[in-house]
């Protein structure tokens, strides 16, 4: 059930999927009824919960950052190191900030929504693949 450990495969295989949606930050007391967010991070300050903005919208949530969810294929090993660092380097380099959520079996990157297209092209770029 571990996942590739190999820079270099990990690199060649993020096989970054965009999600068609813009995604969102909102913090909230708890998970409002009928809501299922994508993630929750509880923090001292309250709940982060990381949703699809429509989802937000609906449930009169506040947020700033507007985000496209690209997911990262690969079946990396939470072990694994240095892909990180390196997706986040090609996207810091274009000026794209970018916020990580670690699954077991996938990344899932969170960056500016109307650079999203970019950012893909980067992260196909990363693993030596185009268009």
């Amino acid at each position: 059930m571990s996942g590739e450990r190999d820079l270099g495969r990990l690199l060649a295989g993020l096989d970054p999927q965009l999600a068609p949606e813009p995604y969102v930050f909102a913090v909230a007391a708890e998970v409002p009824a009928g809501l299922r967010p994508f993630a929750t991070v509880e923090e001292d300050e309250g709940l982060t919960l990381v949703l699809p903005r429509a989802d937000a919208d609906r449930a009169g949530l506040a947020y700033d950052y507007v985000a496209a969810r690209i997911t990262l294929r690969v079946h990396s090993d939470p072990a694994a190191v240095g892909m990180t660092a390196a997706f986040s380097r090609a996207l810091a380099d274009a000026g794209l900030s970018c916020n990580v959520i670690a699954g077991f079996f996938h990344d899932h990157l969170l960056v500016p929504w109307e650079r999203a297209h970019q950012a893909v092209a980067l992260l196909r770029a990363l693993g030596g693949k185009r268009g």
